[in-house]
């Protein structure tokens, strides 16, 4: 066998994977500073192709602008908590682009796991954990984009923030925990399927999540399966933290629970996340 056959890193991506769990690399290096050099990568590579934007601040300006005009006479319904159509779409808009953020940090992570170039980023020295929090940064850092960009076209169109200024900062709080979250549940699906193929299933959970809550309409004015279904879904409570600002005062009931959603959602897709890295990196 040739020194090149021998080495585990011109092998192939098969050999890589079973020279690091071989020789057990614990790694030295700051896995915080490892997890921000990944994240940076994700930022750079961001700038370098515009496109991969379109879904974080292009959509959500579309949901802006389609919702509003089609549940503009919402507001009219008794008991409805705004006279301001934007102030009730925006807020959701902005948390859909949230949560694309997330699912394309996934689609990055399994673009590199199907070009081998992830295998070269087992080979460092750190922890293996510092993989997941750079993915993890770049998700929630994203995820403010669609607020930045979203937020003030909203706000000059006439959405209201009886909260004022101080509106910005629970929605700011909903955007990267979303984005988190999504980007956990996306990296767990990439890590189990390899393939950048397997994104229909992570747009599939987040597209279901959404919609099936209290985005388009008041919890009250619905009715059947679909009350029933957005009572429970963690999501409503997460939308509710996001847009209270902009329909009303920022009081700690509309605060505690989305708070909540997002730590219990994300202590859950991360032991998903973990055990599906695991599984592909022993």
């Amino acid at each position: 066998m040739t020194d090149q056959a021998a080495d585990p890193t011109v092998a192939g991506p098969g050999a890589t994977r079973r020279a690091v769990a071989h020789h057990g690399l614990g790694g030295t290096a700051n896995p915080f500073a490892v997890g921000n050099q990944i994240a940076l990568r994700g930022i750079r590579n961001t700038a370098r192709i515009p496109a991969a934007l379109v879904p974080t601040v292009a959509m959500p300006m579309f949901f802006v602008i389609a919702f509003s005009g089609a549940f503009s006479s919402i507001t009219e319904l008794d008991g409805f908590p705004t006279d301001s159509i934007l102030s009730w779409m925006a807020p959701f808009a902005i948390l859909q682009g949230a949560s694309f953020a997330g699912m394309g940090t996934a689609f990055s992570t399994a673009r590199d796991i199907e070009g081998g170039f992830y295998d070269r980023l087992l080979l460092a020295p750190t922890r293996r954990w510092s993989l997941v929090l750079g993915p993890m940064i770049f998700a929630g850092t994203r995820a403010v984009l669609p607020l930045v960009v979203v937020l003030p076209v909203a706000l000059l169109a006439g959405m209201d923030a009886p909260a004022g200024a101080l509106a910005v900062l629970p929605l700011l709080v909903a955007c990267i925990g979303v984005g988190t979250v999504a980007g956990l549940w996306g990296l767990g699906v990439a890590y189990r399927f390899q393939s950048q193929r397997a994104g229909a299933i992570v747009q599939l959970g987040i597209f279901t999540a959404m919609f099936l809550s209290i985005g388009q309409a008041p919890i009250e004015v619905m009715e059947g399966w679909l009350k029933a279904v957005a009572s429970v879904n963690p999501v409503t409570n997460v939308i509710r933290l996001g847009r209270q600002g902009f329909i009303g005062d920022i009081t700690w009931a509309d605060t505690w629970p989305g708070l909540l959603a997002l730590v219990v959602s994300a202590a859950l897709l991360a032991v998903f996340c973990a055990r599906q890295f695991r599984r592909l990196f022993p």
